[in-house]
């Protein structure tokens, strides 16, 4: 099987448990007590739109979720094909500088290289920061280059200042920060493989064909 058919079939497993995690959610829903919709109301949400939100909000909790861990597992993918399962290894390290976490994980070691995979990081907390710091300084002290490819940048001000910070902080581990297309370019330069493209192929047949289903 190509890399191509094994990202095919990757996100074909994500979609449907996506999709039956939404369809057991969606019956739950149709049970819940729905009280808190008197606030909605006084701000000038309707019992419909309330309904809407809720929907929206709880599918897109599991859309994150799951849009993550695709592409996360997908990127991996590209670095088994390239250097072998053996050689592109998931591993936990221990954390040599206190006891919280008491580990900390290398989503995917290629020789020295250690990298972490990120679809998107949005996140705004300060002690993110400090975790990260941390979790740099045990990797470079195990002797690995710690390298950070992240695909999408997020979008609010806050959040964007977390990445500026981290992105220093790899550059003083001596080590490597990737965001956006230059992820998308690392993991073609690194691998050999076009995941960007093998992914737009995909989305583009999949919006072909709910097309076809609208109409």
């Amino acid at each position: 099987m190509n890399i191509e058919k094994k990202i095919r079939t990757l996100a074909s497993k994500y979609s449907e448990q996506l999709s039956e995690k939404v369809d057991i959610r969606i019956k739950e829903m149709q049970m819940d007590n729905k009280d808190h919709y008197l606030v909605y109301k006084v701000l000038g949400v309707t019992t419909k739109e309330g309904d809407l939100v809720d929907l929206y909000q709880n599918k897109g909790r599991f859309l994150y979720k799951y849009a993550g861990s695709f592409l996360e597992e997908a990127a991996h993918l590209c670095f088994i094909e390239k250097y072998g399962e053996d050689n592109a290894v998931k591993i936990r390290i221990p954390n040599t500088l206190g006891d919280r976490p008491k580990t900390f994980e290398i989503d995917c070691l290629v020789n020295n290289d250690a990298h972490e995979i990120k679809w998107r990081d949005a996140t705004t907390d300060g002690d993110h920061v400090t975790k990260e710091h941390t979790r740099l300084q045990v990797i470079s002290e195990a002797g690995y280059k710690p390298i950070r490819v992240m695909f999408f940048y997020p979008n609010r001000k806050q959040a964007i200042r977390i990445q500026e910070t981290l992105k220093t902080l790899y550059a003083g581990m001596h080590g490597e920060y990737y965001y956006g297309d230059s992820a998308w370019t690392y993991i073609h330069n690194y691998t050999g493989i076009d995941l960007k493209q093998i992914l737009e192929k995909i989305a583009s047949e999949n919006d072909k064909l709910n097309e076809r289903r609208d109409k």
